[in-house]
């Protein structure tokens, strides 16, 4: 059993865990035993680790709900703007350790779990990953909404409780194999079901033109209930809300022949509608066009949009009677932030409530709708950008059909109007693409109905207006704008590595930085302070001997912490390039096989992320991956000086024990493709170095730590574009580079698969004749970077000193400052780092009135 900290270690950790109360601790004690006692029906001699867990959750819930009404209460009375995310992703990881840290109870439950003798890492570990994501758009709502409640916006995240979240992966002799992620099989502590604000959804149906207006009718009917989950900010008292939708099928069955078969048949088909909130596509970048899908997509606009208008017409203003009808004022008490085009549904649906329902003229209904909405660009992959059918849209949502043709004829006549006779561009900025099959370009219908476009990096920002969306830019360059993403530093640092936060906040510059992340900067003042290198290197030093316990627990790998943790991880794409590591693996290993006895950086190498199930290129590279892994790791010769391991089924809980343990960070797209990339972000304030392209937010890690501080390799954007003119030949540098041809002759010719020589063709074939990501083209001079990051490792204080320079640099890339920009810049809402009053704070007793301190 872990023990709690020390009263001298606490002292220390006052500031950033919270103070242990004798009274604090007694009262914890007292609600966990009565949960455990009324909410679990237990005692102490029959309860298992899960009932703990659950047990400890409600006790840390029960202190969110008195906060969580009185901000409700808050919101309803002062009537601010608010905002709404609208995300078909939300990966929120777990949830009890970030709520301990965000209402600074953490050292008092550590202390009561302690004096109850249970262990709290234990407790810890029985909760479910809520994984509701694929990987940084997903993970990126989950930052925002903790941003958002931090910064005192009244915010609140939209989107599909699914049943099933992203799959587990499992390794089975080398191979990805995916199971079902049954999250909620034993209840989930932190949601509470809303049935009274349960909302019809219509699909299907017909239209019917009428002198009074539009009928869409004929629909089936889905109903979507909502459950809510508690956002705190951190240490002010606001906690937000996250309302996520089920599916649930209607009652009536409409029960035509009341026999036996066609009721029992009737109550089974429920199963068909409720399966629109089953289960998460566990697509990354790639655009999946199934029906499923779209009635998804539609779900939670429908759902969500029926909400906001409700809550905007029952909002008091400083009145009891009046509720507001006026619809032409939503656009000043609504804003709608749309991650991606995955909720573009929300622009015609807006458009169908103002016109078919609140009879609304066209124009005024299309000025409320650009002026609420805005838009999130999350990639530039032409497999990714979502373009659905036309025949999908006339069965499945035939009146949101005719909005979007009318969207897009009124647009047409305007482009019409600036160019006349250009018919080249209008085919290319139509919201319909004619070249076979016909099609709705989603993110043309998104950048047309918003008022905002935002990329997500400098670098990407630029690169949207310089091509996929020229054209747009071109007619409307007021509506582009860039808003570089970030993390949260509660969860990515605070959380995960405490022993860092605390060296940073008790060595030099206070605990203010958790909320103004800026003030990092303050280190470069002791990038020179032995003491300060010595307790940087001696962190990282004590978070790679836990891992690697971790490691030995999990994989019976035996892995030498004094290596450096040299880590890759996210999902498995051919633009991420996982395979330009296999190639530096490889010549690594060859290089010791033929001198065995010089003085070689040791390194273990981990590489993980999860692979789509039907992007068979992305399991073949995990394949690969394993495969090289049993050649070095049982090689004599090679000892511990290289070890390759596959960190299984990475997902937000291992993120926040492996990078904390990291050393190095890759970050090696080819230039131009990953958009902004936020794990590179998450290294980055744990005290790992980068090795990088110049790519996405890559750009700006530089900028802002020294280009001097990162291991900056590789063809920058230009370089890629001139190589795409001249015609990328992957067979020159094949022949031109030995080491090069020897690593791909082993792939090729079976060294790492005896038993069945040609198992990696495919991924051969692929880096020879068609490799649209240039993997050879960086090869060299990623070897050259690596030969470098290996010679500074073994320096340690120039090494730890180079460590301070990143961490110093990383206030820019606080999801705070992200969302600060997007409040201000496209939402026009003021945030806030002033705390309302606790619910025991007796002055709300004396004037239930006076929320705001």
């Amino acid at each position: 059993m872990s023990k709690p900290l020390t009263d001298q270690e606490k002292r220390k950790q006052i500031s950033v865990r919270g103070l242990a109360g004798v009274e604090n601790v007694a009262d914890l004690k007292t609600n966990f035993n009565r949960h455990l006692h009324f909410t679990l029906v237990k005692d102490r001699n029959v309860a298992t680790k899960r009932d703990y867990y659950f047990a400890l959750a409600h006790t840390v819930r029960d202190h969110l709900v008195g906060r969580w009404i009185r901000t409700q209460q808050h919101y309803y009375e002062k009537d601010p703007k608010r905002v709404y995310y609208l995300s078909l992703e939300f990966y929120m990881g777990r949830t009890l350790q970030n709520t301990m840290v965000n209402l600074a109870l953490e050292n008092a439950c550590d202390e009561a779990i302690y004096q109850l003798g249970l262990d709290m890492e234990e407790l810890q570990d029985m909760e479910e990953d809520a994984g509701l994501g694929n990987g940084g758009l997903g993970r990126l709502a989950a930052c925002f909404l903790d941003s958002m409640a931090t910064l005192g916006l009244a915010a609140y995240g939209y989107g599909i409780r699914y049943e099933f979240g992203i799959f587990n992966q499992k390794i089975v002799n080398g191979w990805q194999a995916e199971e079902a992620d049954d999250w909620l099989r034993y209840g989930n502590p932190w949601e509470k079901a809303r049935p009274e604000y349960m909302r019809p959804v219509h699909f299907y149906g017909r239209v019917e033109h009428h002198p009074d207006g539009v009928k869409w009718v004929d629909t089936q009917v889905v109903l979507a209930l909502p459950y809510d989950t508690p956002v705190p900010g951190y240490r002010n008292n606001i906690v937000n809300t996250m309302r996520l939708w089920s599916a649930k099928a209607p009652c009536e069955f409409h029960l035509k022949d009341f026999n036996v078969g066609g009721y029992i048949q009737a109550v089974l088909d429920k199963n068909l509608a409720e399966n629109i909130s089953r289960v998460l596509y566990p697509n990354d970048n790639f655009f999946e066009g199934k029906e499923l899908r779209l009635k998804q997509e539609y779900f939670v606009v429908a759902a969500t949009l029926q909400d906001i208008i409700r809550r905007f017409k029952a909002s008091k203003f400083g009145s009891t009677e009046v509720v507001r009808m006026d619809l032409t004022t939503l656009p000043d008490k609504v804003a709608i932030q749309l991650n991606d085009t995955h909720p573009a549904m929300a622009i015609p649906e807006l458009m169908r409530i103002l016109v078919d329902d609140e009879k609304l003229s066209w124009d005024t209904a299309w000025d409320i709708t650009v002026r609420t909405c805005a838009y999130t660009n999350h990639t530039v992959l032409p497999e990714a950008l979502e373009r659905w059918p036309i025949d999908l849209f006339q069965n499945l949502l035939p009146r949101h059909l005719e909005i979007i043709y009318e969207i897009n004829r009124r647009h047409l006549e305007r482009i019409t109007a600036l160019y006349p006779g250009d018919y080249d561009r209008l085919r290319r900025m139509s919201l319909i693409e004619e070249c076979g099959q016909k099609k709705i370009n989603m993110a043309h219908l998104c950048i047309v109905g918003s008022h905002a476009v935002n990329g997500v990096a400098q670098i990407h920002s630029d690169i949207i207006k310089d091509t996929v969306f020229k054209d747009f830019y071109e007619v409307d360059p007021q509506k582009f704008q860039n808003k570089t993403n970030g993390i949260t530093p509660r969860r990515w640092l605070v959380m995960c590595n405490p022993g860092l936060a605390e060296v940073i906040a008790e060595v030099k510059i206070g605990e203010d930085y958790i909320r103004d992340l800026s003030q990092l900067k303050n280190l470069l003042k002791f990038v020179d302070d032995d003491a300060l290198i010595r307790d940087i290197a001696k962190v990282k030093q004590e978070n790679k001997l836990k891992f690697a316990v971790h490691l030995e627990e999990q994989y019976k790998v035996k892995i030498n912490p004094n290596s450096m943790f040299d880590v890759q991880v996210k999902r498995i794409h051919e633009y991420k390039r996982q395979l330009l590591n296999c190639l530096h693996i490889i010549t690594l290993y060859n290089r010791i096989k033929k001198e065995p006895n010089k003085a070689w950086t040791p390194r273990t190498i981990m590489i993980g992320g999860k692979a789509a199930p039907g992007y068979h290129t992305a399991k073949m590279i995990i394949k690969l991956i394993t495969a090289i892994g049993e050649v070095v790791n049982n090689d004599s010769v090679v000892g511990d000086r290289l070890k390759v391991i596959y960190l299984e089924n990475y997902r937000v809980t291992l993120a926040e024990k492996v990078i904390p343990a990291s050393d190095l960070s890759e970050q090696i797209s080819t230039a131009g493709t990953e958009a902004s990339g936020t794990g590179n972000m998450k290294f980055m304030l744990n005290g790992a170095l980068t090795i990088g392209t110049m790519d996405g937010a890559n750009v700006e890690m530089a900028e802002e730590a020294g280009e001097e501080n990162l291991f900056i390799f590789g063809m920058r954007v230009k370089d890629v574009e001139a190589l795409d003119q001249k015609g990328y030949d992957a067979m020159e540098y094949y022949n031109r580079i030995p080491e090069l041809k020897q690593v791909m002759d082993q792939i090729s010719g079976g060294f790492f698969s005896p038993g069945e020589p040609d198992l990696f063709k495919d991924i051969v074939k692929m880096l020879m004749h068609h490799d649209r990501f240039k993997v050879f083209a960086d090869y060299e001079d990623y070897i050259k970077c690596q030969e470098k990051v290996s010679a500074l490792y073994k320096n340690t204080k120039e090494w730890t000193k180079m460590v301070i320079h990143n961490i110093a640099g990383c206030g820019k890339f606080s999801s705070d400052r992200t969302i600060a920009q997007y409040a201000r810049e496209i939402w026009g809402m003021e945030p806030s780092l002033e705390k309302i009053a606790a619910p025991d704070d007796p002055r709300c007793v004396q004037d239930p009135g006076m929320y705001l301190l």
